[in-house]
């Protein structure tokens, strides 16, 4: 993180009254973000005996990035612990991690007291700022998984700070950027792209804390109220944020603000009609991917370099690479390890399918081991069918599965204001839905038989993980019952069964 640092320094000497982040409540010029970062790293100095690996828990907030950075400049391991995790998963990750110490910030107060170890909020005072020369700090990253049981993955300050610079370099970052945060922080993707590359060239960031908190914004709260309000440059979404968005600026038929020049989008497929939308509307969608165990970041739409239906051109800098149909990534942003896992030694096989073009960009077909493969001898990959779904602006989510005989089942969860639509509507008006999504696939890979859930019930049940995926075990868990058919006759779910 040292080239952090001394980016920080250099913007709080040349031009400390230029903002730097702003939650709304708080806001820090980047002098007084040294100094507060220099502080709260003194903090934790005093501590005894010194943690070497540190919880960092909270919301989105000036609080949370000064903790982070506090963190690395004392040298020490930063685990973020999402505050969309259960209890249960935060239990986990304390003991997993071996978190001696967490820094909170005081609207978590009440959750630190139930994880068991010391904790303290954040501090809050100046103290004299001189980027460190000793160790390096480090991030240990949990997502809850397609299983629910987190697991951590070891990224030393090297590797993020490559992924910052390679990203930084991809999308043109600027200091006259204006950056708007919508996603969770502890997101590795959001650490980089709202904390680290602004860092790096000197650019004010927005956070919004009523948005952030689970993916979903505060009631009355919309992103097109949001970007419309602070009129961001760049920023980063998942592609439920981005329908969203699209549908809120039809309804009033306006546009996106014209400063936006980057609007990346990942986490899960974006359907090309959905895209298409975004930029009729004046969003420019650049589709990426990446996975944790990388740095983030593998491949990614550039501003005037992107290819629809693709996720882009590699990181310069990384070897990525198709063997026997899986996506495999050698490079300096690759993981050290699992914690108590085996050396990664700079390669990763990522466990997707996918393809490289003629030109270098990459196609991402699904996860390997999602492959249905049906009693007929068909293999289908359920993501390339779901894309099709999503591409309906009435669909929230989808998850297409097998259950039992030769048909393929789907669990599709509305978007809140087309709930009334699916409640009212036949069995054969849904199906109809679903054949014309599907028309570009074959028939034996068009869905038959169907559930309708709430996307309430994702939530209350914990069915998605934290970067907004269905957790597709689970899911099926939950629902097989009402996707089973009946006496083998397709339309009998359709007909007689709906999640409640």
């Amino acid at each position: 993180m040292h080239e952090l640092f001394e980016a920080m320094r250099r913007h709080a000497t040349a031009c400390g009254d230029r903002p730097a982040f702003d939650d709304g409540t708080t806001r820090l010029a980047y002098a007084a973000l040294a100094g507060r970062v220099a502080g709260a790293a003194e903090e934790l100095d005093a501590v005894t005996p010194a943690p070497r690996v540190i919880g960092l828990l909270g919301g989105n907030t000036v609080d949370w990035i000064v903790g982070l950075l506090a963190g690395w400049y004392a040298g020490a391991s930063v685990v973020p612990l999402p505050a969309f995790f259960r209890v249960s998963q935060l239990r986990h990750v304390v003991q997993d991690a071996g978190i001696a110490h967490l820094l909170t910030t005081s609207d978590m107060v009440g959750t630190a007291r139930l994880l068991g170890v010391p904790f303290a909020p954040i501090a809050d005072r100046q103290a004299s700022f001189r980027p460190p020369v000793g160790a390096e700090g480090a991030q240990i990253i949990y997502t809850s998984g397609s299983t629910g049981h987190p697991k951590g993955v070891l990224l030393q300050g090297a590797q993020m700070q490559w992924s910052a610079k390679a990203i930084a370099g991809a999308i043109a970052a600027r200091a006259d950027d204006a950056y708007l945060s919508v996603l969770p922080l502890p997101l590795l993707l959001e650490t980089i792209c709202a904390v680290m590359i602004p860092l790096l060239v000197g650019a004010p960031v927005r956070l919004e804390p009523r948005f952030a908190a689970g993916f979903e914004p505060a009631a009355g709260l919309t992103v097109a109220d949001v970007a419309a309000a602070h009129r961001p440059t760049c920023m980063v979404l998942v592609p439920e944020l981005l329908a969203q968005w699209v549908a809120q600026l039809t309804k009033a038929g306006a546009r996106a603000p014209d400063r936006l020049r980057f609007v990346a989008v990942g986490g899960a497929a974006v359907p090309g009609a959905l895209a298409q939308q975004a930029w009729d509307l004046g969003i420019p969608v650049h589709e990426g991917y990446g996975l944790s165990e990388c740095g983030s970041v593998v491949a990614l739409n550039r501003p005037g370099e992107r290819k629809p239906g693709t996720v882009g051109k590699p990181l310069a800098g990384l070897d990525v690479r198709i063997d026997e149909g899986e996506i495999v990534v050698r490079g300096p942003s690759v993981m050290d390890r699992y914690l108590r896992g085996a050396p990664a030694r700079g390669l990763w096989r990522t466990g997707d399918a996918g393809e490289i073009d003629a030109d270098g960009f990459l196609a991402v077909r699904g996860r390997l081991d999602n492959i249905l493969v049906t009693p007929t001898g068909r293999n289908i990959n359920p993501e390339w069918i779901e894309s099709l779904l999503l591409a309906d602006s009435r669909i929230a989510y989808c998850m297409v599965t097998h259950v039992e005989g030769p048909h393929l089942a789907a669990i599709l969860v509305p978007k809140a204001q087309h709930e009334h639509w699916f409640e009212h509507a036949s069995a054969d008006e849904i199906s109809a839905l679903i054949a014309d999504c599907s028309r570009e696939a074959p028939g034996y890979a068009t869905p038959r038989h169907f559930a309708v859930v709430p996307a309430s019930e994702l939530v209350r049940f914990g069915l998605l993980t934290g970067n907004g995926r269905l957790r597709r075990k689970p899911m099926l868990e939950a629902y097989a019952t009402l996707l089973k058919s009946r006496g083998g006759a397709p339309a009998a779910v359709a007909q007689g069964e709906r999640g409640a």
